[in-house]
């Protein structure tokens, strides 16, 4: 069984940022995927380049902060020029598919253009996921020739995505200490396990309700070690 350990939020905040480069340099997480509109980007492209053995992919963003595009996203974000989709996006009047793709192309361009190789694309909330804008998602994976991360949604395009199965236990009240072993009973031939570590900085308590379970992620991440039937992807 192959599994990744894959961190999301890279660039979110500061100290978001290097609880994951610690879960990496001291414990089992190998890859991250980066949102391009968060608040410490240019800090998150300076460790990840540091860090060559850290897989960096991109964490497409519709339901947190600002869009990259300054024009032709009136269906994306409220009267604050915010995103409007939050966590709670299933069932909302959905955005404009044109004009989804085209901020989801501008933040794989903008990451492009950091110098990092895109590893892989997963999603905020996993609105890649949502029926009413997945075809974005699926095309641009198949445009940039990098797989996307699982999702039942996604599940007849198997030929694109990059496990067989997605793990997202390991998240709040659910973390625990025997990772590997729950994920081992999936018995899928690549799973990927969804994590948050990080460290909790000012910026983050402005930016994210999802606060001590990030530093209790990073301390289980960073004490576990990885068995030998739990392959690298």
């Amino acid at each position: 069984m192959k599994v990744i350990i894959n961190a999301d939020d890279f660039g979110l905040t500061k100290g978001v940022v290097d609880g994951i480069i610690e879960a990496h340099k001291n414990g089992v997480v190998d890859s991250t995927t980066m949102m391009m509109n968060g608040c410490s980007v240019p800090y998150a492209v300076e460790q990840a380049k540091l860090h060559p053995d850290l897989k960096v992919g991109i964490h497409l963003v519709l339901t947190w902060g600002r869009p990259l595009l300054k024009e032709g996203v009136s269906s994306l974000i409220n009267k604050e020029g915010e995103f409007r989709l939050n966590s709670a996006f299933s069932g909302k009047e959905p955005p404009d598919k044109n004009e989804v793709y085209n901020e989801w192309k501008q933040q794989i361009e903008a990451f492009i253009e950091t110098g990092l190789k895109l590893h892989h694309i997963d999603s905020h909330h996993h609105i890649h996921s949502w029926d009413e804008v997945k075809d974005a998602a699926i095309t641009l994976a198949k445009e940039y020739n990098v797989p996307l991360r699982y999702a039942d949604s996604l599940s007849e395009h198997q030929e694109i995505l990059l496990s067989d199965t997605l793990y997202t236990d390991f998240y709040g009240e659910t973390i625990y200490n025997d990772l590997f072993d729950a994920v081992k009973v999936t018995e899928a031939g690549i799973v990927e396990v969804m994590t948050h570590p990080g460290c909790v900085d000012e910026q983050l308590k402005q930016n994210s309700s999802y606060l001590e379970f990030r530093e209790k992620e990073l301390e289980i991440l960073t004490r576990i070690q990885r068995p030998e039937w739990a392959e690298k992807y």
